[in-house]
């Protein structure tokens, strides 16, 4: 069929990880009716690929539609024009224009058979619907007169502005109890970003690869840039600092004005949170706004699409959540692209940004042990096989902090990379990546348990997750319950 042959050409490049939605996918297909799904989440993190990919293996047809990116010109009427114009190059539809949305579904639903298993995906949805108010209306009505009597089809509505997915199509009343499934995609876990080193993973450096992941984090897209034949430098060289690289451009990509509402605000939001993290209200303030509805719906989006994370976590010392979570740039690429590629932006462009290596750029040592920590605090639920906590109940996995001050004034707070919390324990969690490792660690350690308000009862296990090399005498001493090397969290559980 035609349409397996167009979805066969989109399935060239190997997939990665994802195993756990495959599986869950191929379930809907033991219904006795059709599927109506949503899958979100922000761009390159392989919404599209996920469904493609579970077409390529259980279905015997596929349809794939994808809206019309913004432009000042866009109208309903040119994504109409478009979506006829997709689903004939695919099928045997007409090619004749229509003027609404039930009836380009219905010229779509022409295409579909009750005995063959069909995958439709309706991509980038939110541009595809964006001009059109009654769009949602119009899915809806779709789904009830045309769709969901195949019984052998599964359609799926993917966007980057998971927001407007949200709050047009999940939180719409007409779609109540109609959604089989809703996505939102993380990004990949650390052994499945190891993946794309393909044949090489076991002979290049754990280092190599932690250096690669702690700019580009566990977005697919970016990671199939990846040339497994080149050094981490110059991978990165190669992808962060020249204009041509897939990193230095996607920024300014992802934020353009042309993508969504209140870009501009995302952006210096962004901007802002490189520097640390702040509250709601530290971000109001610094931006003169007030703490409406403007910026908590533009702080909702972009922790929906996985830019910034609250990190609410629970207070250690009453066990209730707590109340002083500040948002935290969560967003690897984001945060190295923020840092150290934005403010050579210039230097870039003119050619005059020329290195030997990465090591001898201004602050490259400290920014990347930031970006490593970044790494690691996402993939907190790995590290729970390590501290044998796969089978208990984790009520909080976040970063610390306490800006607490004695009666004189002095700082007596701490600062925790990660705090994992049971009902019985508090897991301290540091992270460092150095070359060596020392002693110093350890008192390091003790001066934060001192000031770690604990509730009665609870323990208090220090931990350390580290890349470099680490002193015999650490290990020696039996001060931490848990050393695990970072390489580890590289290899397939």
């Amino acid at each position: 069929m035609r349409q397996k042959q167009n979805q066969e050409n989109h399935n060239s490049v190997q997939f990665i990880g994802r195993r756990e939605y495959l599986d869950d996918l191929e379930s809907l297909w033991r219904k006795a009716t059709s599927s109506l799904i949503a899958c979100r989440g922000r761009r390159r993190i392989g919404k599209s690929t996920l469904i493609r990919e579970f077409a390529k293996r259980t279905a015997n047809a596929y349809i794939e539609i994808e809206g019309l990116p913004p432009d000042k010109q866009m109208t309903n009427q040119r994504q109409l024009d478009h979506f006829i114009e997709s689903l004939a190059a695919q099928t045997q539809a007409s090619k004749a224009p229509v003027t609404n949305w039930i009836e380009a579904f219905q010229r779509l639903d022409g295409q579909i058979s009750d005995d063959v298993r069909t995958v439709v995906l309706l991509d980038e949805v939110s541009w595809m619907g964006g001009y059109d108010v009654n769009y949602p209306g119009a899915l809806r009505t779709a789904w009830e007169r045309f769709f969901h009597r195949h019984p052998k089809l599964v359609v799926a509505v993917c966007g980057s502005v998971s927001t407007w997915i949200r709050e047009n199509i999940l939180d719409n009343t007409g779609f109540t109890g109609r959604f089989s499934r809703d996505y939102v995609l993380p990004e990949l876990t650390l052994s499945e970003c190891a993946e794309f080193w393909r044949g090489a993973k076991d002979r290049v450096s754990p280092r190599e690869i932690f250096d690669v992941l702690s700019v580009t984090g566990g977005v697919p897209r970016y990671l199939e840039e990846v040339d497994p034949g080149l050094s981490a430098e110059e991978n990165i060289r190669r992808m962060c600092f020249s204009t041509s690289g897939e990193l230095y451009k996607d920024f300014d990509a992802i934020f353009s004005p042309l993508f969504g509402t209140e870009t501009e605000l995302k952006r210096r939001i962004l901007v802002a949170l490189s520097d640390g993290p702040q509250s709601g209200a530290e971000l109001s303030g610094r931006f003169e706004l007030k703490r409406n509805g403007r910026m908590s719906a533009t702080l909702r989006e972009l922790k929906e699409a996985g830019f910034i994370s609250d990190d609410p976590g629970l207070n250690p010392a009453t066990g209730a959540d707590s109340r002083t979570g500040k948002y935290r740039l969560k967003d690897n690429y984001t945060r190295f692209y923020l840092k150290y590629v934005m403010p050579r932006k210039t230097q870039i462009e003119t050619g005059s940004f020329k290195f030997a290596s990465l090591g001898t750029l201004p602050e490259w040592t400290a920014v990347m042990g930031l970006q490593f920590e970044n790494l690691i605090v996402n993939n907190a639920m790995s590290l729970l096989p390590y501290l044998h906590l796969g089978n208990s109940l984790v009520e909080s996995a976040a970063p610390y902090r306490n800006a607490r001050r004695d009666a004189e004034g002095v700082k007596c707070g701490c600062q925790i990379d990660l705090l994992i919390q049971t009902p019985m324990a508090a897991y301290v969690v540091e992270i460092k990546r150095v070359r060596e490792i020392g002693e110093s660690i350890i008192s390091e350690m003790q001066e934060r348990l001192s000031r770690l308000p604990l509730r009665k009862g609870m323990s208090a296990r220090p931990v350390l997750v580290y890349e470099g090399e680490l002193a015999p005498a650490v290990e020696g001493s039996g001060f931490f319950d848990a050393i695990i090397p970072a390489e580890k969290l590289l290899a397939r559980p």
